[in-house]
């Protein structure tokens, strides 16, 4: 149709877009873009005017592309676009280069398209440089603290009431400990607090920095357990977008581990100090069960008391070194006769930290070690992957719990978050804290967590479920925005 000064509008929303009024569609979002690609002067007051037109003009409206690319270019150099389509999952594709500062680039340029309702995706393929820009999802809703708060009491009655169950010295059922627990509840309390200082400290390492970050984290969910052996199976925090980079992922993944380990360490060594060295010699038929070694623990323990532990009554012709390399990774041979500590309740929890943090630490899915592997060798944890299966499924068979994780890493332990900017690299300075949290799982990692002779009660066999439900909740939570595979260049990050 003809206007009355002789402009054809190519579109049927032509008198929208030009008029004050407008379009919600079409005036809010595309004079939006247009203001911050040529300035704040409104755009009906940029076009020519509409009297005194002695030539027929054909208006075409600017396409998305047209409206997008301003943006993008302030801080990208384009080399050529490709428009998307809802099975490729992007609206607009950008390859080139950025010729500004790739953190700050990203942070201005997802200011600038918040409004239109897209989010930028920063990848690397096949050495260069690529932006998408894709729709952006809903924001999270808040969770209710309240929940948290229920959990957490519950948790802290839990780990006390185990703790009471574990002073317990006589020989009566079950029901008959559940009935001492209750009546001498206060004497779970050196442990409770010990254990709680640990996860606590893990879970807020992890929430403090997330909101340091500005990414969206819940509070951490403690997850009660009335049974042995540590009254709960830890707590979990769900990051409900995905982090802007890698160094904010590394910075929260590691968070966690770094201040758990922070305090287990003092815990134990004081829990050590309380505790005594004695022989190991069970009565016939009598079952028995001894904690676990990590190459940090033998060492605290060394500390403590000036040898190895548990000392052997003879290595019968072994070589010492042999010896303790085939103990650490097999739990083998059972050094009875030989001496150990006892420990007491508040070493039993610095120990169960140490556990806490090497579970989190293993190098697969969404678990902090995942995190902290995919910033350093990104798509390559998809090589790493079945070898860490491998791993636990040989360890498994010296504590059988390690099957059990090694099924769910098999099934899940290939999906990671993925940050919205993979341009941004580590740098220096956080590529070695990366390197020092990988040192630390080698550090704190257990072989065999508990080594159970016979008759030895099944009480702490439930170190299995720990870890299935631990891992469960990082694997299979609900993603914060969207699946890999989802958003285009999934698994393409170097």
């Amino acid at each position: 149709m003809l206007n009355p000064c002789g402009w054809r509008l190519s579109r049927r929303y032509a008198r929208e877009w030009l008029g004050p009024g407008g379009s919600p569609g079409l005036q809010n979002q595309w004079r939006v873009a247009l203001r911050a690609a040529v300035g704040s002067t409104p755009i009906h007051s940029r076009l020519p005017p509409f009297r005194n037109c002695s030539l027929p003009v054909t208006l075409m409206l600017p396409s998305e592309t047209d409206l997008y690319t301003p943006l993008v270019a302030r801080f990208f150099t384009i080399q050529d676009i490709t428009n998307g389509d809802p099975q490729k999952n992007y609206l607009v594709r950008y390859r080139g280069a950025l010729h500004t500062d790739s953190i700050a680039a990203y942070d201005q340029l997802t200011t600038l398209l918040q409004p239109l309702g897209l989010t930028p995706l920063f990848r690397t393929e096949k050495g260069q440089q690529v932006i998408y820009l894709v729709k952006s999802l809903p924001r999270p809703r808040p969770s209710n603290p309240w929940v948290n708060v229920i959990m957490l009491l519950l948790t802290i009655f839990s780990v006390t009431f185990v703790g009471a169950i574990s002073s317990y010295t006589g020989s009566g059922d079950f029901l008959q400990q559940v009935q001492y627990a209750l009546v001498h509840l206060w004497k779970g309390a050196p442990f409770a607090a010990s254990l709680m200082a640990i996860l606590l400290a893990h879970e807020f390492g992890h929430y403090l920095v997330g909101r340091w970050h500005k990414t969206h984290v819940t509070l951490p969910y403690f997850i009660p357990m009335p049974l042995p052996p540590f009254g709960t199976m830890g707590a979990v925090i769900q990051m409900k977008e995905l982090p802007r980079n890698r160094r904010i992922l590394l910075d929260i993944g590691l968070a966690g581990p770094l201040a758990g380990l922070a305090v287990a360490i003092p815990i134990l060594l004081l829990g050590l100090s309380m505790s005594q060295v004695g022989p190991i010699n069970p009565s016939p038929g009598e079952g028995f069960v001894l904690e676990g070694n990590s190459l940090l623990y033998l060492f605290l323990k060394y500390l403590s008391f000036g040898q190895l532990l548990p000392a052997p009554a003879s290595y019968d012709g072994v070589a010492p070194l042999l010896y303790w390399l085939r103990y650490y990774l097999t739990a083998t041979p059972l050094p009875v006769g030989g001496t150990d500590v006892f420990i007491s309740p508040v070493a039993w929890a610095g120990w169960a930290g140490l556990l806490v943090t090497s579970l989190n630490l293993i190098p697969a899915g969404q678990l902090d070690g995942g995190h902290i592997l995919y910033v350093l060798i990104g798509s390559r944890m998809r090589q790493v992957w079945p070898v860490v299966v491998l791993i636990l499924g040989a360890l498994g068979i010296f504590w059988m719990g390690w099957w059990l994780w090694a099924l769910i890493i098999l099934l899940f332990g290939r999906f990671y978050d993925e940050p919205l900017d993979q341009i941004t690299l580590l740098n220096p300075g956080r590529k070695a804290l990366a390197l020092f949290g990988m040192l630390i799982f080698i550090l704190v990692f257990i072989p065999v967590p508990l080594v159970e002779g016979m008759n030895a009660p099944a009480a702490p066999s439930l170190l299995a479920p720990l870890g299935l439900l631990l891992i469960s909740f990082r694997l299979l939570r609900r993603r914060p925005t969207a699946s890999p595979g989802q958003f285009p260049g999934a698994g393409d990050g170097r």
